[in-house]
């Protein structure tokens, strides 16, 4: 099985007047080098026999030089530094919807809660035909372009024409911040069991656990899901780490050239310091994921579980390049508690090979842990009671769970790389929505009675050959239960939120199941696990 990486989102600190604190002057050889390439420029723009960009000479020496450093700084362009950031923001500007493109139409799938659009009375599965008066209908519309149409300064009034049934109508909308959530998931397993599905460590994210937790019951026991999550702000990740603890325990610390160590200790707040914790990382679990699950485990608070995650120990602080531009640079390496330093090996100026070793890597541990060996030199102690941990690449989990390829075929990946299942279902719901909410009025209800038919089933696979995908009988007969469960659990999400689409799709899931079961039986396992007395 071939696992391709792609560069993940950073870890930022928020130290960025700390480094304009310890700014230095240049030293002697850095401005020869200055005036240099300045000389340079001046000679091209007076003597080059063509008319150059000297914008773009400037910006691909950037990149070309932050190339030369570690795989995890870079250069943003003006055009890209909205769209990356914005997640971390937690917002945007526009009207807030969610939406689905169904045959190049543009459909409310719900209005936010609390959002613009929601407050004038859009509602799902409305057709939004024309934007200002232009049509959007059949023009070859993408996520890009939708988003262009819709979002917009807050403050600002955006006119939709809406198709509802045989009736059309102009809304007049005015843009407003739209929070983006950071939490996909927060939903009690069983009573005093909750788990939380965090995708990204976001400004917003600590609210919006608070928020969870407030509709909890005091749980005993919680999952923490940091599967999938790359990173993002990492005084957020030392806020969630400052959950699971009372006051006095070191969280992480960081260490730089211009930087004196810097410790992230917990205090008294903790929503969750004591009962069973468990939490779940993979492969693509980074920076800031790697900074709570290594405070965790070091601190012998609760058990991780899953494969080795990513290995980004390296701490970037955004510089702003006075155009819109800005650059991520490296100015730190961050450690765990007990001094771990979990960055995965890099050659600096090869970011190419440093991925592509990252991807063997993964590879080879997908279905086995014995293929993989820590030296005695990466030995590390857990500072309550001296377990045995690893340094030099990721956290390795306290139990490991292979990669489940049992429910994949060939038919289920053609089936998802072309988007068929998530098609079908909108094409579904939209047809079908107010009849199945009639019918299924709570999430608890529907997950207990609903089944995807044969007839539906079969619908489905009529589809995705009419959308270049042919009926495979093995490809069904290995995947066809978890493609049906995938349609249930699309469906939920279209019909209440994401925490009902990870409630069903979570069924079954091998990781989640160690965690369930661990949970269970918490005094047994972190006595073998955790070597408590």
């Amino acid at each position: 099985m071939k696992i391709i990486f792609k560069p993940l989102p950073f870890a930022v600190t928020l130290l960025f007047l700390t480094v304009v604190g310890h700014a230095q002057k240049p030293d002697a050889g850095a401005e020869i080098a200055l005036n240099k390439y300045g000389r340079l420029l001046h000679l091209i723009d007076k003597y080059y026999i063509d008319t150059v960009n000297q914008q773009q000479i400037i910006e691909k020496a950037i990149v070309s030089t932050l190339k030369t450093l570690d795989p995890h700084s870079y250069y943003i362009s003006k055009d890209e530094y909205n769209a990356m950031t914005e997640p971390l923001e937690g917002n945007f500007e526009g009207i807030g919807i969610e939406f689905n493109i169904l045959e190049d139409t543009l459909i409310v799938v719900s209005p936010l809660s609390g959002g613009p659009s929601e407050k004038v009375g859009l509602m799902s599965s409305d057709r939004i035909i024309k934007v200002d008066g232009k049509n959007i209908a059949n023009i070859n519309l993408t996520i890009e372009k939708v988003h262009s149409l819709l979002r917009g300064p807050k403050g600002s009034l955006i006119t939709v024409t809406i198709k509802r049934g045989s009736s059309i109508t102009d809304y007049e909308i005015v843009r407003d911040k739209i929070p983006i959530n950071s939490l996909d998931a927060a939903y009690e397993v069983k009573p005093g069991l909750a788990y939380l599905k965090l995708s990204r460590f976001a400004k917003s994210s600590i609210n919006e656990i608070e928020d969870a937790f407030a509709k909890f019951k005091t749980p005993k026991s919680l999952i923490l899901d940091l599967r999938g999550n790359g990173g993002g702000y990492m005084n957020i990740a030392s806020a969630l780490a400052d959950q699971f603890f009372g006051r006095g325990k070191l969280l992480v610390y960081t260490e730089g050239r211009f930087f004196p160590t810097q410790k992230e200790i917990s205090t008294d707040y903790g929503l969750f310091k004591n009962g069973g914790l468990v939490v779940l990382i993979d492969e693509a679990s980074a920076s800031a994921s790697e900074i709570v699950s290594g405070a965790i485990q070091d601190q012998d608070r609760g058990i991780i579980i899953g494969r080795r995650s990513f290995g980004k120990g390296l701490v970037q602080s955004q510089f702003p390049m006075g155009d819109g531009s800005a650059v991520r640079l490296t100015i730190a390496r961050y450690h765990t508690p007990s001094g771990r330093a979990i960055q995965s090996p890099y050659e600096k100026g090869n970011t190419e090979q440093y991925y592509k070793n990252l991807s063997n890597r993964v590879s080879a541990e997908a279905f086995s842990a014995d293929s993989i060996v820590f030296p005695d030199s990466l030995k590390y102690s857990t500072l309550v009671n001296n377990r045995v941990v690893y340094g030099g690449g990721g956290i390795m989990p306290d139990i490991y769970v292979p990669l489940d390829t049992s429910k994949y075929s060939k038919y289920s990946g053609n089936l998802n790389r072309k988007n068929i299942v998530s098609q079908f279902i909108s094409a579904f719901i939209d047809k079908d929505r107010k009849s199945l909410q009639e019918k299924y009025k709570t999430f608890d209800k529907f997950k207990q009675s609903f089944v995807v038919s044969a007839g539906l089933f079969n619908e489905m696979v009529a589809f995705g050959e009419k959308k270049g995908v042919p009926a495979d009988e093995e490809g069904i007969k290995i995947s066809g239960t978890f493609i049906r469960q995938y349609m249930k659990a699309l469906i939920a999400r279209n019909l209440f939120d994401f925490s009902a689409y990870f409630e069903i799709i979570n069924e079954g899931d091998h990781t989640y199941e160690k965690a369930v079961e661990v949970l269970d039986n918490w005094d047994k396992y972190r006595k073998e696990y955790l070597k408590e007395k």
